[in-house]
């Protein structure tokens, strides 16, 4: 029944619940589940200049789901990836931590990867949680954000010592 529901779902619209433990390690059924939808999520991209499919599903510390997918423009730069897609959601309802994401695309050949503006917006939200690269078939990569952005740049990194202090006023 459970998985009859997820089938039925609309992804631009309705959020998902996926049942899990509360620890950010995954069941095997929980990962299968995030992928499953991050390639629904994918069937909905709008990218009729690339031609590259991309969707998402984040996964946040209460087991709600967020999909996004990528959204091209015209005017390329406008253009917005699935997983910034997912998080602005997530973000716009309330969202600041994360378990886990997953990215889908339609590579047989290797597994999707996150472009560096996506992995450094995922940094904004921590370096320790989960990054699922999948291919269509199911497979999987499972990575951290930290591994994904070594020596990253945070918001920590914006209070540290510096060596002038400028004041906030101009």
């Amino acid at each position: 029944m459970e998985q009859a529901r997820m089938d039925k779902v609309k992804f631009s619209v309705e959020v998902m619940h996926i049942k899990d433990q509360g620890s950010r390690h995954l069941s095997p059924e929980t990962i299968k589940r995030l992928i499953h939808q991050s390639q629904e999520a994918k069937k909905q991209a709008y990218c009729p200049y690339s031609k590259f499919r991309v969707g998402a599903a984040l996964l946040t510390l209460d087991n709600r789901v967020f999909t996004g997918c990528n959204v091209e423009n015209a005017c390329y730069n406008l253009g917005v990836c699935a997983e910034r897609n997912a998080m602005s959601k997530a973000v716009s309802e309330g969202y600041r931590s994360f378990k886990a994401i997953a990215v889908a695309s339609d590579l047989n050949d290797q597994f999707i990867s996150p472009c560096g503006g996506c992995r450094q917006f995922m940094r904004e939200f921590g370096a320790n949680w989960d990054v699922y690269l999948s291919k269509p078939d199911g497979s999987c990569l499972k990575m951290t954000v930290d591994e994904l952005l070594p020596l990253s740049f945070g918001p920590e990194d914006l209070s540290m010592k510096k060596v002038i202090d400028i004041p906030n006023e101009y």
